[in-house]
C-alpha cells in the first residue's frame, strides 16, 4: 500500500484542509469523527483493543477506514450483514481510497455458500431428473449465467431467487468442498476470492464468515481468511450472538440429506458399482424424513432435556439413527476408492456418524446446553457454550494484533462491561464513546403515553392500536412500527386495514422494496420485527416516527438464554439485572436509532411500556436514550407531529 504524502495522521486528512474537505462536495468537519480517526490511529499504532462507542452521524465508517488505511497494515474490516459489507466495498472505501490518493488493494469475501460452485453445478445436471419444473428453468438460467461472471457471487444474479431450492445444490459449504481434489479447482470463484484476499491490503467480511472461518482454522483449505495485523469490527453489538452459533457444534437432517443425494450424484459419475450403495441412501433419506415426523409438527426451539421428556423414544431412535450412518459410512468406504467425490463423501459420513453417537450417549455437560430447532421439513441439534465470553477470549488472544469494536450501541448508561464480559475481553480494553452531534432535544421527542395494561395482558394490543392511531393520522404515515412479535404485528395490520394509509409489512416482499415503497409513497406506515430494528436508514421527511411495542427482552423459554439465565442464578447471580437488561437496552437502542439520521431530521420516538416509567430497571432504558423532551401527552405530540407535516403539505 503507498504512503499518503502531504498527512502525517487521519485528523489532518479528516481536517478542514485535508483531503476530504477538498476532493468531497459538501464535506463537513465533525470534531467527533476527527478525536474518534484519532484514537483509532493510536489503537493501530499500539496494536491495543479499543471498543468505540459511536453516536449516529459522528461518521464512525470514516473514523475507522482512513487511520486503517493511512497505517500500511493488512487489514480485515468485518460488518454485520452482507448488504452492509457490499455498501464498504462498493461505495465507502472506494471514497476513501480515491480521496487519499492510495494504490491499496482491496477485495470482498464471503462465506462459499455466496459462491457458484462449478463442480456441484455439474452434479446438479447429472442429477437433473430429481429436479422439478421451476429448478430445471432455474438451472439452465444459471448456466447461462456461468460464462458471464467472474466472481461467480450469486449476490449479482437476480433472475434466480435468493431463496430458491437450488442454490444449495449449486453452491459448496465446507463439507461438500472437494478442496485441492476437485476438477474445477482452478476455475472455482471460492478459490479465486481467497487468494485475492491473501495478497489484499483490506479484506471486507461479515461476522459469519470471520467466525465460521475461526471455527475451521485446523482444516486446511477449509479456512478462507488470511492473517491480518488490524481487525474492524463495525456493528459490534451483533458479535456475541453471531459467535453463539459457531461455538460448538451442531448436526442437522439438512446434512444428511445432503450427504445422501451427493453420494448419488457421485456414484452416477464415478460408478463405484458397491452393491445396496444408492439403496442405503434412500433408505438414510427416509430414515432422516421419518426422524423428523417424530419431533411433531410445530416448528420451534426447544431444549434436548424437554423435548426427550415429550419423544420418550427419541434417545433411542437416535441411537438407530447413528447406526444406519455408520453402516451407510462403511458402504461409502467401499466406494471411496472410485473416486475423489466419493472419498469426500465418506469423509462426511464418518463426522456426521460420530457426531450422532454423540449426542445418543452423551451425559450431562453443564458448560453447554443442548438444544433442537425443528422447521417444517429439517431439524438441527445444537450445543452451544453456556459461557461465550469465555469461549471468545481465545479468539481474541493475539496480542499482536489490533482490534477496534465499533458500534452506536455498546454501553449501557456509558458502561461497557457487559459487552467486554460477552465478548471475552479484558479489563484492559481502551473504552471511549464520541456522543452524536445531532441536537435530539429539539429534534426529538420521547413519547411514553400512560395508562396503557402490561403488555402481557391479553387487551394490550386493541389498547396499543387506540394510542397508536393518532400518532399515525398526526404523522401522515410516515412511521415504522417496530415489533417483538410477529403475532402483535399482523394483529396490528389487520386493524390498519380499515384506514386509508400505505401500510407495508415485513414478509410481504424483500426489505430493500419494503423500504423504497415506504420512501415514494405517501401515507406509508411500515410494520417490522426484529429485521427493522437497526441496519435501516431512511434520512430525511419520509420518516418522521418511530413506534416500539415493549421493551425488547427476549423470551425466557428459548433454551439457550433459559439454560443461561439458571446458570446465572445458581452462581447467585442477578440475571435479570445482569443479562436480560442490557440485552434488552442494546436492542431498545438500535431500534430508536432509525428516527434521527441527519441534523434535519425531527420527529417522535413513541414506547408503549409504562414499565419506562413505573419500574427501578425503566431508568436503566430511559438513561441509555438519547437526550430528548419527553412527554405522556398525546396532544402536545399530535401538535408537534403536525408541525413537522405542515412544510410538506404546502409544497
Amino acid at each position: 500500500m503507498s504512503e499518503f504524502g502531504g498527512f502525517d495522521c487521519a485528523a489532518d486528512v479528516l481536517g478542514p484542509e485535508g483531503a476530504f474537505a477538498e476532493s468531497i462536495e459538501g464535506y463537513t468537519i465533525r470534531p467527533a469523527q476527527v478525536a474518534m480517526a484519532t484514537a483509532i490511529e493510536e489503537c493501530i499504532a499500539d496494536n491495543k483493543t479499543m471498543l468505540a462507542e459511536s453516536g449516529t452521524g459522528t461518521g464512525k465508517t470514516f473514523a475507522y477506514l482512513v487511520p486503517a488505511l493511512l497505517s500500511g497494515k493488512n487489514t480485515l474490516v468485518s460488518t454485520g450483514t452482507k448488504h452492509l459489507q457490499e455498501q464498504l466495498f462498493h461505495r465507502d472505501i472506494p471514497s476513501v481510497v480515491k480521496a487519499l490518493g492510495l494504490s491499496a488493494k482491496i477485495s470482498l469475501l464471503k462465506g462459499r455458500s455466496n459462491y457458484l460452485c462449478l463442480h456441484r453445478l455439474h452434479q446438479a445436471k447429472l442429477s437433473s431428473r430429481r429436479l422439478d419444473k421451476k429448478q430445471l428453468s432455474e438451472l439452465e438460467l444459471i448456466s447461462t449465467w456461468v460464462p458471464k461472471t467472474k466472481t461467480g457471487d450469486i449476490g449479482e444474479f437476480s433472475d434466480v431467487s435468493e431463496d430458491s431450492r437450488l442454490w444449495p445444490m449449486v453452491t459448496s459449504n465446507v463439507d461438500n468442498c472437494l478442496g485441492q481434489a476437485c476438477s474445477y479447482f482452478e476455475d472455482c470463484h471460492v478459490n479465486k476470492a481467497r487468494k485475492a484476499a491473501l495478497t489484499s491490503d483490506v479484506v471486507v467480511i461479515n461476522h459469519h464468515l470471520f467466525f465460521a472461518d475461526k471455527a475451521l482454522k485446523n482444516d486446511g483449505f477449509g479456512s478462507l481468511l488470511p492473517e491480518v495485523k488490524t481487525i474492524i469490527f463495525d456493528e459490534a453489538h451483533q458479535i456475541p450472538d453471531i459467535a453463539s452459533n459457531f461455538l460448538g457444534s451442531s448436526f442437522s437432517s439438512w446434512q444428511l440429506m445432503e450427504l445422501a443425494n451427493d453420494t448419488r450424484a457421485a456414484e452416477l459419475k464415478e460408478r463405484s458399482l458397491v452393491k445396496d450403495l444408492v439403496a442405503s441412501a434412500d433408505h438414510l433419506d427416509k430414515l432422516t424424513a421419518d426422524y423428523r415426523l417424530s419431533l411433531g409438527l410445530n416448528e420451534r426451539r426447544i431444549s434436548w432435556e424437554e423435548l426427550c421428556s415429550e419423544v420418550v423414544s427419541l434417545p433411542k431412535k437416535m441411537k438407530v439413527l447413528a447406526d444406519t450412518i455408520t453402516r451407510f459410512s462403511e458402504l461409502l468406504e467401499q466406494a471411496a476408492v472410485a473416486g475423489e467425490a466419493l472419498s469426500r463423501c465418506h469423509e462426511r459420513s464418518v463426522d456426521l456418524a460420530q457426531e450422532c453417537h454423540k449426542i445418543a450417549i452423551s451425559g450431562d455437560d453443564d458448560t453447554v446446553v443442548r438444544w433442537v430447532e425443528i422447521a417444517r421439513r429439517t431439524f438441527r441439534i445444537h450445543e452451544t457454550p453456556l459461557n461465550i465470553g469465555q469461549e471468545l477470549s481465545g479468539y481474541f488472544g493475539n496480542s499482536d494484533q489490533a482490534r477496534v469494536f465499533t458500534s452506536a450501541t455498546l454501553s449501557i448508561e456509558g458502561d461497557f462491561s457487559h459487552f467486554q464480559q460477552l465478548a471475552g475481553l479484558s479489563s484492559s480494553t481502551i473504552n471511549q464513546t464520541w456522543d452524536s452531534p445531532f441536537d435530539f432535544f429539539n429534534q426529538a421527542v420521547l413519547y411514553v403515553p400512560e395508562g396503557l395494561p402490561e403488555p402481557k395482558d391479553d387487551d394490550f394490543s386493541a389498547a396499543m392500536f387506540n394510542e397508536v392511531l393518532p400518532i399515525l393520522q398526526a404523522s401522515k404515515g410516515r412511521t415504522f412500527v417496530l415489533f417483538t412479535s410477529f403475532r402483535l404485528m399482523q394483529q396490528f395490520d389487520e386493524r390498519l386495514a380499515d384506514y386509508d394509509f400505505n401500510v407495508l409489512m415485513q414478509g410481504e416482499t424483500s426489505k430493500r422494496e419494503l423500504l423504497e415503497e415506504f420512501v415514494v409513497k405517501p401515507n406509508s406506515v411500515l410494520l417490522g420485527t426484529m429485521s427493522f430494528w437497526e441496519g435501516v436508514d431512511v434520512p430525511g421527511d419520509a420518516l418522521s416516527c418511530v413506534i416500539i411495542d415493549k421493551l425488547p427482552f427476549e423470551s425466557p423459554f428459548e433454551p439457550v438464554l433459559k439454560a443461561r439465565l439458571k446458570a446465572m442464578q445458581d452462581a447467585g447471580e442477578n440475571p435479570f439485572m445482569n443479562y436480560q437488561v442490557p440485552r434488552a437496552v442494546i436492542t431498545l437502542r438500535q431500534g430508536a436509532g432509525r428516527l434521527i439520521r441527519s441534523q434535519s431530521d425531527r420527529g417522535v420516538l413513541m414506547i408503549c411500556d409504562g414499565r419506562l416509567r413505573r419500574t427501578h430497571y425503566g431508568k436503566v432504558f430511559l438513561n441509555s436514550l438519547p437526550p430528548m423532551r419527553r412527554t405522556s401527552d398525546q396532544q402536545k405530540v399530535c401538535g408537534f407531529l403536525n408541525s413537522i407535516a405542515a412544510p410538506a403539505d404546502e409544497s
